[in-house]
């Protein structure tokens, strides 16, 4: 089902944007929408201002009853992660308040070590078996269309550096042909978005993050599957030092407000040199 309102303002759904109104199966429930929808709305895959698809568009989205989709919305009001206007061009809308980068901080500075040592094995796991298979199963004229789109976007625009990056993994997951794996990585990068959208903070250490996204690429690209899956170890290994990095220099800022807790440089990063930009 095409829900036309809610694509977003790039006007173009991305990956995981339409990932976040499929059905919910038999476990429907009024708390199941509303922590999908919440979860979008914290990670950014749904931005402030954007408007929600009317009730009755969203309950058969996600297969459920018209009332539960309203149960949701308000539950969602109540928190305050979204507002309803009245009127012709009123809905349900995403509250301008609601900062992913905040809630990304919050949730972080809430992890452990250990726990945050764990999602990146678990991270590595899944994409690792997509980005083999990949290897083995893609045209390198897929792979060439995937990285000249991500080579296009201009990473100092972070919100379509972030949505362009996570499409450009989500793509290579579809690309290992096993539609289990490609699931499990729509979810996973939903997790990870908003987490990695903290390292897009920091100049140095998004350029790393983009060149050892290209080296994995490039090595599916050329069928090589042991360096690819070397580069994603890589990559991953960078991207969780950053963020138990930053967790531990704001840890003293866990029971503090999320608005006292100030952006912060990141650790250095890779020493090798950067790419020339096409």
């Amino acid at each position: 089902m095409t829900l036309r309102s809610a694509a977003p303002r790039s006007g173009r759904p991305t990956r995981l944007h339409s990932a976040v109104f499929q059905p919910i199966g038999d476990e429907g429930r009024a708390a199941l929408v509303e922590r999908r929808i919440a979860e979008a709305i914290m990670g950014g895959v749904l931005s402030a201002g954007e408007r929600l698809p009317a009730e009755p568009e969203l309950a058969a989205a996600f297969g459920v009853a018209p009332a539960t989709a309203r149960e949701a919305l308000l539950v969602l009001r109540e928190r305050g992660l979204i507002v309803t206007r009245r009127g012709r061009n009123g809905g349900s809308f995403v509250a301008d308040s609601a900062d992913p980068v905040q809630f990304a901080t919050r949730a972080l500075l809430d992890s452990s070590r250990v726990s945050l040592r764990d999602a990146g094995q678990h991270y590595v796991a899944i994409t690792a078996a997509c980005v083999d298979l990949a290897a083995r199963r893609a045209d390198p004229s897929e792979i060439s269309s995937i990285r000249a789109r991500l080579e296009r976007v201009d990473d100092h625009d972070l919100a379509a550096w972030r949505r362009a990056s996570d499409d450009a993994v989500i793509e290579l997951a579809a690309l290992s042909q096993s539609a289990r794996l490609t699931r499990e990585q729509m979810k996973l990068q939903g997790e990870f978005s908003p987490l990695l959208a903290l390292i897009d903070t920091d100049a140095t250490s998004r350029r790393a993050s983009r060149d050892h996204l290209l080296d994995v690429l490039s090595a599916v690209g050329t069928a090589d599957a042991e360096a690819a899956t070397a580069a994603l170890r890589e990559g991953t290994r960078f991207m969780i030092d950053w963020l138990i990095a930053y967790r531990e220099r704001h840890g003293a800022a866990i029971t503090a407000p999320i608005a006292t807790v100030p952006a912060s440089p990141a650790p250095a990063a890779s020493t090798r040199p950067e790419r020339s930009r096409p």
